[in-house]
């Protein structure tokens, strides 16, 4: 389900939380589906638990997962009203990765034809 990059600089716990949201923005993960608990991750990952259960906080804390005592952690329904909070935060980091990719050569073309890829692939057409 997951695959880590041990060598990575990205902390584990982070590259982890990457990848479930990936798993929930591109719904293979569906709303109300438990997330495998911290138990058997950090056996499947040879990852300590003490990792899973920080990426499951942090998930939680921006709300992509919500925690039931006693019975694990599940994919939160995520509504398309924004927060705003992190809507800056992102708009913030899509500046940084645009400027980027502008300075390696991506025109405005390739980054509409990026935009309506992942519109299409996600599907979030409105």
């Amino acid at each position: 389900m997951f695959q880590l990059d041990v060598r990575s600089r990205k902390p584990i716990y982070e590259q982890l939380v990457d990848k479930i949201k990936e798993l929930i923005i591109s719904q293979i993960l569906k709303p109300d589906e438990q997330l495998p608990s911290v138990r058997m991750l950090s056996s499947q990952l040879t990852v300590n638990p003490n990792t899973i259960q920080r990426a499951y906080r942090e998930l939680e804390r921006q709300g992509y997962v919500y925690s039931i005592k006693g019975k694990g952690n599940y994919v939160a329904r995520i509504e398309f009203m924004p927060n705003e909070q992190q809507l800056a935060q992102l708009k913030d980091e899509l500046q940084k990765l645009i400027a980027e990719a502008i300075y390696l050569g991506l025109t405005k073309e390739d980054l509409f034809v990026l935009f309506d890829e992942a519109q299409r692939r996600n599907n979030f057409e409105k």
